[in-house]
């Protein structure tokens, strides 16, 4: 588990990207990439499983290895960390779910944009 933490202290060192921003980027990335692993579709719940699972098992690893003085404060930073890393995948999971049509392109959209589809002859 140690070896994980300082891979994840490294990442977040080396980039110029904020510890909060590296959560919902970490969350929405591990969910597509699951979602090819396991060859299932952005509406399917295994890869955002997948994404809830990992998430608490990499905040469990952190409660286990730091030790901050507040308890309060922690918890609080790692009740954060698991709802920014779980943000993005469930909102876009609940969009494709509820409203498809926003995600695939069709005549009607085209029609509406005023571009023409072009039929394939073989």
């Amino acid at each position: 588990m140690v070896p994980w933490h300082q891979g994840k202290l490294f990442v977040e060192h080396a980039l110029a990207i904020d510890h909060d921003a590296l959560h919902i980027l970490a969350g929405a990335f591990l969910w597509l990439v699951l979602a090819l692993l396991l060859r299932r579709p952005l509406t399917s719940w295994r890869p955002w499983l997948g994404v809830l699972a990992f998430n608490i098992w990499n905040e469990a690893v952190d409660l286990s290895l730091e030790h901050w003085p507040d308890f309060g404060w922690q918890y609080g930073e790692t009740a954060k960390d698991l709802v920014l890393t779980m943000i993005l995948p469930t909102v876009l999971l609940f969009a494709v779910r509820v409203r498809p049509d926003l995600f695939r392109h069709d005549s009607r959209t085209a029609r509406l944009t005023g571009r023409r589809r072009t039929s394939r002859r073989r």
